[in-house]
């Protein structure tokens, strides 16, 4: 895996990936113009971008009928330098209706245990929790 920034003015970076999709970095008002995510924020992303991958694959394949799935994280960093996620909290939304929790769950353990590699490389410096929510898919929706 490959990965380019490139510096387009104050610190504000564009960032081409392996795949050849772009994205603007940027630092905040004070020091830039405040225009994309901060690095921390991309990894947080990518996190829950990897987990969500893996749990809406399985439930795929244990043919759960959901809906949507809705992820969030909620992370705790280091006061010290180098700053550093410490806790990371993951909170899965399932909407969907007749969905096994059984199913919900051996999904979510099997993403952290096994298949999400980001997961893994965090949980070096981080303790990653999660839960989550079943919901009534909406009439009309």
């Amino acid at each position: 895996m490959k990965a380019k920034v490139t510096l387009i003015d104050k610190l504000q970076f564009s960032a081409v990936s392996d795949s050849n999709h772009a994205i603007i970095l940027d630092a905040g008002k004070d020091m830039s113009y405040d225009q994309g995510c901060r690095p921390k924020e991309l990894v947080l992303m990518g996190l829950i971008g990897c987990t969500g991958m893996d749990v809406a694959s399985l439930l795929r394949k244990m043919r759960v009928p959901f809906k949507d799935i809705t992820i969030s994280a909620d992370a705790e960093i280091s006061t010290e330098h180098p700053k550093i996620f410490t806790k990371i909290h993951i909170i899965y939304t399932i909407i969907g209706d007749n969905i096994d929790e059984s199913k919900v769950e051996k999904a979510i353990t099997l993403s952290h245990e096994r298949y999400c590699g980001v997961t893994t490389m965090l949980q070096k410096s981080a303790k990653i929790t999660n839960s989550y929510n079943i919901e009534k898919e909406k009439q009309g929706e």
